[in-house]
């Protein structure tokens, strides 16, 4: 499946800044409403960890669509590496706005720059190998698309994003079918032309996927001399994917029994969020 691109995301930006700002500033900021109206101000974003940025996009939406007087100047762009204490952005414009759009920026920056800053950390531990390291269907409900998005800002790659644009094939829908070679066939009449993936749990039913021509197998758990079996015997015939219970200890080693991908649904489900802070100058 092909990786997202910042150019489709306008409306998902559009829709994701409309919902933070309505349950953030609802009828009106009224600590901002201490501010006298016609005061300006400048301020300035740091990071003060080590991370891999994602969201500047959102960043810029916001106060966009908040006031259009701000003016966000950028040091960064998405996919930065930046250092502990690096500035990231600078802002221009009515202090009132600057402080109203703050934790909506900031929650939007913080969330993807962690989810990037995971995705790269993954990336480097298999930079000497071919895997792609692949996200999963394990977002937060209403940010997938922009979670999906981070992923590649940290190098690596999406995998479905919903329940429409590919199969899964499991094992409760291979029960209900009648096995894994109907699936397959009740797959290609369905939607011809959608890309088909069948979850294995075994080399037997690795065999059968790879005779019903899967497009991709899931190794659901396999050992690692299962997983290099199944490398020889699927060359050339479908994709090998490896899923279920990885984690920075075993990552490396699976990637090196020559799988093409590897799904961790902990690059978007336990992302924790960069610490960012803003600091306001009159």
């Amino acid at each position: 499946m092909p990786n997202l691109r910042l150019a489709d995301l306008t409306a998902e930006i559009d829709a994701n800044v409309r919902r933070a700002l309505l349950e953030d500033v609802g009828s009106g900021d009224i600590t901002a409403e201490l501010i006298p109206a016609e005061r300006l101000a400048r301020a300035s974003v740091i990071t003060r960890e080590a991370c891999v940025i994602a969201g500047t996009a959102w960043v810029d939406a916001v106060f966009r669509k908040l006031d259009p007087r701000v003016a966000v100047h950028w040091q960064v762009t998405d996919g930065t590496r930046a250092s502990a204490n690096q500035p990231l952005f600078h802002l221009e414009g009515p202090a009132r706005s600057l402080l109203t759009g703050e934790r909506s920026a900031l929650n939007f920056l913080q969330l993807l720059s962690g989810v990037a800053t995971r995705a790269q950390a993954l990336a480097d531990q298999v930079a000497h190998t071919s895997v792609r390291l692949l996200d999963t269907r394990k977002t937060l409900p209403g940010l997938r698309l922009a979670q999906k998005y981070a992923v590649t800002c940290g190098g690596c790659f999406n995998h479905r994003i919903g329940l429409f644009d590919a199969f899964l094939i499991k094992e409760n829908h291979i029960a209900a079918c009648g096995g894994i070679g109907a699936a397959i066939s009740a797959a290609r009449r369905i939607a011809p032309g959608k890309p088909v993936e069948v979850e294995v749990e075994s080399l037997a039913e690795l065999d059968e996927a790879l005779h019903g021509g899967a497009d991709i197998i899931m190794l659901d758990e396999l050992s690692l001399n299962d997983m290099r079996e199944a490398v020889r015997r699927g060359a050339g015939r479908a994709k090998l994917e490896a899923s279920g219970g990885i984690n920075e200890s075993t990552l490396r080693v699976i990637a090196e029994t020559g799988v093409d991908y590897i799904s961790i649904g902990a690059m978007t489900k336990d992302v924790k969020a960069v610490d960012l802070s803003m600091r306001l100058a009159l």
